[in-house]
């Protein structure tokens, strides 16, 4: 694409024009667990004109159907972190796994440690998910949805249509139109 190309197509192209449908993107209920979300990140897969894509963030919808938040692969990972973890700082947590200070430190403390995330995947993903930040309108211009989602430092943001939310659009999406622009 030369470059006077990709100018006009950045001009003209919208939100809507570049959203994955609502319907086609994974989702979790408010109340499914960390497990259930693993599974379904595990599963998910869009397919985007032939083009496979997996999907790093599930949206996250309550009991009225309406969209509540997003819950990201590192949300969850944090979520299974095990809870006698949690609550210790850093440094400690660092030398629970560092086999130089005692060879048999990591195996003394695996199966508790495989317990407990299990334990912790029976939480729901309402503890670790993230609220909505913000949202685009299928009529806005793609620009505003990399405004948005740069100020809110998110990778995803909602598309509206009426106030109701139809799609989403992606920060890869995002870089492929420009990328016409840029190259």
């Amino acid at each position: 694409m030369d470059s006077s190309a990709g100018t006009e197509r950045l001009e003209t192209v919208r939100v809507g024009d570049i959203m994955i449908p609502v319907d086609a993107y994974p989702k979790v209920l408010l109340w499914s667990t960390l497990r259930e979300a693993v599974e379904l990140m595990e599963k998910a897969r869009l397919d985007l004109g032939g083009r496979i894509s997996l999907p790093r963030v599930l949206l996250v919808f309550g009991a009225d159907g309406a969209l509540v938040g997003t819950v990201r692969r590192r949300d969850i990972m944090r979520g299974l972190e095990p809870r006698f973890l949690v609550s210790r700082p850093l440094d400690y947590r660092k030398k629970l796994f560092d086999v130089d200070l005692d060879p048999n430190l990591s195996e003394l403390s695996h199966e508790r440690l495989v317990r407990d995330v299990r334990e912790q995947a029976k939480t729901p993903v309402s503890e670790v998910m993230r609220p909505v930040a913000s949202t685009v309108d299928v009529g806005d211009h793609i620009l505003k949805a990399i405004y948005e989602m740069v100020s809110n430092n998110v990778s995803l943001l909602p598309v509206l249509r009426g106030g109701k939310v139809v799609g989403v659009v992606r920060s890869v999406e995002m870089l492929h139109e420009v990328a016409g622009l840029v190259l």
